[in-house]
C-alpha cells in the first residue's frame, strides 16, 4: 500500500533494520523496489494528478510486495519540488517519477547528486543518463474534442480555461481550434490564462466570464471539475480534463480526454526490476492508449459521434495529423505551409497560437 506524504512531513527513513549475517543475502534479495511519485496537485483533483495516482495504484496491483511506493502531493514548482525530490532520493527510492513540467530542472539537479537513482520526468525535455522523459500526445485527444465543439456549438464561441502558456498547453489549444475550424471555419476560441494547474475558484470564475462572453462550450487544461460545474449550472456544454468527469456535470459533460498512465508506469518498473532500464524519451498517444476519449454524452447525435470517431481513428492509425498545414498564427502569418506537418521537435517548443484563438 502506498504511503501518502505531505510536503511538511516527508520523513527520510533510515532504511530497513539490519538483517542477521546468516540471512543478509536472502533479506537483500527480497527487498522491494522503492518508488516515489511527486504530484503538482492533490490526488483528489479528479484530473491530472488523479490520473497519475491511478497509474501508481496500477503499479502496486501489478507488482505487489515487489515494490514499495510512496507519493507526495501538492508540490509547488521550483525550490519546493527540488526539496521533495531530493528527500525521496535520500530516502533510498530507486525510481522517482516527477510528474509536472515545472519539476524538470529540479529533477535534473537532484539526479546529478544521486547518479545511482533512476528518475523519470513527465512532459519535459531534459534528459541524462539516469533521467528519462515521458509524455502524452494530449493534442491528439484535443483534436477530437475540437471536432465535437465545432459541430455542436451554436454561438460559434468556445471558452478555454488554460493553465500556463507552455508548449504542452499551447499545443492543445491549437489542436482543438484547428479541428474545430475544419467543421466550422468561423469558430472562435477564447482563452483565459490562470497561471495555475489547480485552483477551483479561479477556474469557476473563468468559466463564468467565458460564458458571459458568448461561449456555449467550455474546454479546459486545468485540473478540477469546477469549470464544468459552472457550465452545468449555466446550461452550457463542457469537456472533462484528464479523467471522465461526467459525474460532476451529467448534462454538460460531452466527453473528456482521459490520461491512462498505467501501462507506461508498469513497463518502466518492469525494466528496473529486470535490469533493462535506460534513459529514454517516450511520447505516447491515442495509438498506444495513453490518451483515450471518455464515453460520449447521450445528448450527442449519432452523426457527431461518427465524425468524432473518424478523427480519433484516423489519428490513431496515422492517416491524420492535427498539425498538417496550411496553418496560420494569430497574426495571419503562415507557420506551416500546405501539405507539411509539424515535427515533434517543433511541437515541443511551440510558443504561438493559431488564427482564431483569442487570448
Amino acid at each position: 500500500m502506498a504511503l501518502p506524504l505531505s510536503r511538511r512531513s516527508l520523513i527520510v527513513g533510515a532504511g530497513a533494520a539490519a538483517a542477521t549475517l546468516a540471512g543478509a543475502r536472502a533479506s537483500f534479495a527480497a527487498d522491494p523496489l522503492k518508488i516515489g511519485f511527486v504530484y503538482i496537485g492533490p490526488v483528489g483533483d479528479h484530473g491530472y494528478s488523479y490520473s497519475h495516482d491511478q497509474g501508481r495504484k496500477a503499479v502496486e496491483a501489478e507488482f505487489g510486495d515487489k515494490v514499495k511506493v510512496t507519493f507526495v502531493e501538492n508540490v509547488n514548482d521550483g525550490p519546493d519540488s527540488e526539496r521533495v525530490i531530493r528527500q525521496l532520493a535520500a530516502a533510498g527510492n530507486d525510481l522517482i517519477f516527477s510528474t509536472s513540467f515545472g519539476f524538470m530542472q529540479p529533477t535534473i539537479r537532484v539526479a546529478r547528486q544521486f547518479p545511482k537513482t533512476k528518475f523519470e520526468h513527465a512532459t519535459g525535455y531534459m534528459r541524462a543518463n539516469n533521467v528519462g522523459t515521458y509524455n502524452g500526445r494530449f493534442y491528439e485527444g484535443r483534436a477530437v474534442l475540437g471536432t465535437i465543439a465545432g459541430l455542436v456549438s451554436k454561438t460559434g464561441v468556445v471558452g478555454y480555461v488554460a493553465s500556463f502558456p507552455i508548449p504542452e498547453v499551447i499545443m492543445g489549444i491549437n489542436a482543438f481550434t484547428l479541428a474545430a475550424q475544419k467543421v466550422r471555419p468561423d469558430i472562435k476560441v477564447k482563452v483565459i490564462w490562470l497561471n495555475s494547474w489547480y485552483d477551483p475558484g479561479k477556474e469557476a470564475d473563468a468559466a463564468k466570464a467565458l460564458i458571459d462572453g458568448g461561449a456555449d462550450i467550455i474546454a479546459q487544461h486545468v485540473d478540477s471539475p469546477a469549470a464544468m460545474q459552472v457550465a452545468e449550472a449555466r446550461g452550457a456544454f463542457a469537456f472533462g480534463q484528464a479523467n471522465d468527469m461526467i459525474r460532476f456535470a451529467p448534462k454538460a459533460h460531452l466527453t473528456a480526454i482521459v490520461y491512462d498512465w498505467a501501462p507506461y508506469y508498469i513497463e518502466r518498473v518492469k525494466r528496473v526490476l529486470d535490469g533493462t532500464w535506460a534513459s529514454d524519451d517516450t511520447w505516447w498517444g491515442l495509438k498506444q492508449g495513453l490518451i483515450k476519449i471518455a464515453p460520449y454524452n447521450p445528448a450527442l447525435s449519432e452523426d457527431v459521434r461518427k465524425q468524432a470517431d473518424t478523427v480519433k481513428d484516423a489519428i490513431a492509425n496515422g492517416t491524420l495529423h492535427p498539425f498538417t498545414g496550411p496553418i496560420k498564427d494569430q497574426k495571419g502569418a503562415v507557420r506551416v505551409p500546405a501539405g507539411e506537418t509539424m515535427s515533434d521537435a517543433d511541437l515541443l517548443k511551440i510558443d504561438w497560437l493559431v488564427e482564431g484563438v483569442q487570448s
